[in-house]
């Protein structure tokens, strides 16, 4: 497990699969997502099976924060498609539990995420991708170091309307892990 300040990254279970259908059919989350379809339990079965298919470094990991003396998921997140040769990979994240949006969980753990992917997977730069219409993730993300680097225009079709979609990064010498701006 990866232990933040207020949630921790762990392996997705099976038993997690009611929550991610759930969140995975709520329009509100998936506005986000590169997604657009309903996803039934039999779905994401078929797809949770499939994970020990991908390298590990590519299985997507449960958010969960404190609730109380245990953890309570909130989302998933991980890295997909790492390109080893140039140390690049793409890295998503979805907060499904509506409950919890707004309240820095995306930050911290995108911040969780770069230190993972700088300092144990040796990776040089890690993207993503962002809707222009998302300005609260984009907002998350500028706050956990990514920076514009540009957008594909009109990539996105929703709800009968084009968006432009952001492509943002950090490169490793551009990021700092959070405990050394606290000594500085």
């Amino acid at each position: 497990m990866i232990y933040g300040e207020r949630i921790r990254l762990r392996s997705i279970e099976r038993s997690d699969l009611p929550n991610y259908v759930e969140w995975l059919n709520d329009p509100e989350v998936i506005a986000g997502l590169m997604m657009n379809i309903p996803f039934s339990l039999e779905d994401e079965t078929h797809w949770f099976e499939g994970l020990a298919d991908r390298p590990a470094e590519e299985r997507p990991l449960a958010i969960e924060i404190r609730d109380g003396e245990g953890w309570r998921l909130i989302g998933s997140c991980g890295y997909h498609n790492i390109d080893w040769k140039n140390r690049a990979a793409e890295v998503g994240i979805a907060i499904g539990n509506k409950a919890s949006w707004n309240q820095g969980y995306g930050t911290e753990t995108m911040r969780l995420m770069l230190k993972f992917g700088f300092e144990t997977l040796n990776l040089n730069r890690i993207f993503l991708r962002v809707y222009e219409y998302n300005q609260r993730a984009v907002r998350s993300y500028e706050k956990a170091g990514f920076v514009l680097e540009g957008k594909l225009r009109q990539a996105r079709y929703q709800a009968g309307k084009y968006h432009d979609e952001y492509i943002m990064s950090v490169l490793r010498s551009e990021w700092e892990p959070a405990d050394s701006k606290e000594q500085a």
